[in-house]
């Protein structure tokens, strides 16, 4: 582990009172940690006109659902009584494909659990529409409004599924909250300090543009409904009507607003260290620091002058009605790379999480645990964190450089220690602006990463594909199809690696285009949000309409025999929906892709009971 570097500042804490998939046991570190809290979710039944005929009906695996669960699916027509359709107990994926049901009439889905035997009581329901498109995708109204960069969700209302909170880039900005029917909650108004919205040097109450947010989404005090944080500055307007105010238009706040309302539950000034240099923006995330509660995570940056940047790294705890600085970290000029993205997990396996730059990783405590710097690590656009080797211990690295002098481009450590396992170098300095990890090719045991420079299988280091113009485009990765390898997202394209027949016309099989459903996307080649929202384990991908008028979510339409329980149980996942900066794929913390055992159960509990 490297020791800090001379220069950096570091404040201590500041403390606040399906397939089949074989068991493997939990890491000893894991079970005996705490268990932390989760959103108490509910099933998330939905439902997609898959073909002319036929409705594929999903549907949640639970984290804390016991071995054996089964399930039954019930159908209401045109408001009818409900019918159970199948015949035996379903205990595969946790997915259905219905073929009797009458679609030129409405239809609502529900599933009962069922457990020894007994069925449970049933879930909500789903409707689909009478003579309903055959479509991917669940169609969400908003109200009409300017263009949306980022969509985040959290259960605003406390009833188990995920509602949305969007971002308006108008000039003032605006925020603004929905449930998952659409039903409109509230807006804030980011006032005349967010009509500057330079990527660089802009207002102080500017939000999501650059690799900057500055809003997250989360239930921070765990009672089972999310709050909204967002930094703010003078003149903000709350979903209360309450307004905002500074001293002036430099000083900037953090507050956590009621998920329900709008309206500000606790505010705290954001740190005046380098306020001689101007407002600072932000990219706010979330993280079990401590294993036990939720905290947010603050990465915040301003220039001095035209040429360097400050960076303050903080920590808070909202405990309901008040918001607490946990700890605070500045780099000072100490040699900590960062990056366009930060990732919230828990590298050494201890129940308790991390937050991890592309060049340097703080402990939960805000202390520095390494950097890279000693590695030749400099700033770089993307880095990844996951079980990348499932026959190793701990979760792997993988990074790429920004103009690196030494001629680095790629690069894969030990994410626990920053134990470097391999570099790539090549001759000159280069730009490397994507980098991207998932298991591709089931050929080769492990993920594999790719960048420019080709596509390697990662714990083995091998280049399995060294013709970078037949390689994959290394943007987003998808779980879609419902097999165990990863599928591309790739600016409005979902793509299937095929490893066998690696040619343009063949290698990239598209399995869906976005645009042909009315989608756009919201900001260059990125959707607004890629989560696991409902549904079973797949995942969905959130755009706008081109009117942004409605939310257009992408939800799987093909069965799979897979089970396992949802991606949004599982804390690294979780704690990368929270995050955005630059768009990038989240993980869990298990090795998910061809060839895996079944995972352990998380060690989490439920939130508000």
């Amino acid at each position: 582990m490297h020791a800090p570097h001379k220069g950096v500042i570091i404040t201590a804490a500041i403390l606040a009172a399906g397939t089949a998939l074989v068991a493997v046991p939990a890491a000893p570190s894991t079970a005996a940690a705490a268990a932390r809290p989760m959103e108490n979710l509910g099933r998330g039944v939905v439902a997609v006109r898959s073909s002319g005929t036929s409705v594929l009906v999903t549907w949640r695996l639970l984290g804390l659902d016991p071995d054996g669960i089964g399930f039954n699916v019930y159908r209401s027509t045109a408001g009818g009584s409900y019918v159970k359709l199948n015949a035996g107990v379903l205990t595969g994926g946790t997915n259905y494909t219905d073929s009797t049901a009458d679609l030129t009439r409405a239809n609502s889905y529900r599933v009962r659990p069922v457990i020894n035997g007994a069925e449970q009581a049933a879930s909500g329901a789903f409707t689909l529409t009478a003579d309903h498109a055959v479509e991917p995708v669940v169609r969400i109204p908003l109200r009409p409004g300017g263009n949306v960069k980022f969509v985040w969700a959290g259960d605003l209302d406390g009833d188990g599924e995920y509602d949305y909170v969007i971002d308006r880039q108008t000039s003032p900005q605006t925020i603004e909250a929905y449930r998952r029917d659409g039903t409109f909650l509230w807006s804030v108004n980011l006032g005349p300090n967010s009509t500057n919205q330079d990527n660089i040097e802009g207002g102080s109450a500017t939000v999501d543009v650059g690799h900057w947010d500055g809003v997250t989404v989360g239930d921070l005090d765990s009672d089972g409904r999310a709050e909204v944080a967002v930094r703010v500055a003078n003149g903000v307007t709350f979903g209360d009507g309450s307004r905002h105010t500074e001293s002036d238009n430099v000083r900037q706040s953090i507050a956590v607003l009621d998920g329900r309302t709008g309206a500000p539950r606790a505010k705290a000034p954001v740190p005046t260290d380098y306020l001689a240099d101007g407002p600072m923006y932000a990219r706010f995330g979330i993280g079990s620091l401590d294993g036990t509660g939720k905290s947010l995570v603050a990465y915040m940056k301003n220039r001095v002058g035209t040429g360097d940047f400050n960076l303050m790294m903080t920590a808070w705890r909202f405990n309901g009605t008040s918001l607490t600085n946990q700890w605070k970290w500045l780099r000072g000029n100490g040699d900590m790379a960062d990056g366009h993205n930060t990732r919230i997990v828990d590298v050494d396996e201890d129940g308790k999480d991390e937050v991890t730059e592309i060049g340097f990783v703080l402990n939960g405590d805000g202390s520095l645990r390494y950097s890279l710097a000693d590695e030749g690590i400099v700033h770089g656009d993307r880095f990844h964190i996951a079980k990348m080797d499932p026959n190793r211990a701990g979760l792997q690295g993988y990074g790429v450089q920004q103009n690196n002098p030494s001629g680095l481009r790629e690069y894969y450590y030990n994410a626990g220690t920053g134990g470097m396992l391999w570099q790539h170098v090549e001759d000159g300095v280069g730009d490397v602006g994507r980098g991207m990890a998932g298991d591709i090719d089931p050929r080769f045991p492990g993920m594999e990463v790719w960048s420019f420079s080709g596509l390697y299988n990662a714990r083995s280091n091998q280049l399995t594909e060294p013709d970078t113009s037949l390689r994959p485009w290394p943007h987003l990765g998808l779980w879609w199809d419902g097999d165990l390898t990863m599928e591309l997202l790739n600016d409005g394209k979902f793509e299937k690696w095929n490893p066998a027949d690696p040619k343009p016309t063949n290698g990239l099989p598209r399995l869906l285009t976005t645009s042909h459903y009315g989608a756009v996307n919201a900001s260059g080649p990125n959707p607004a949000l890629v989560g696991d929202l409902f549904g079973d384990w797949r995942e969905e991908v959130v755009y706008t309409n081109a009117a942004h008028d409605q939310l257009i979510i992408f939800t799987t339409d093909r069965p799979t025999t897979t089970r396992l329980y949802t991606l949004a149980h599982n804390p690294a996942y979780r704690n990368g929906m929270t995050l955005k900066g630059y768009l990038q794929s989240h993980h869990v913390d298990y090795f998910l892709g061809a060839g895996m055992t079944k995972p352990p159960a998380p060690n989490i509990t439920y939130a508000g009971g």
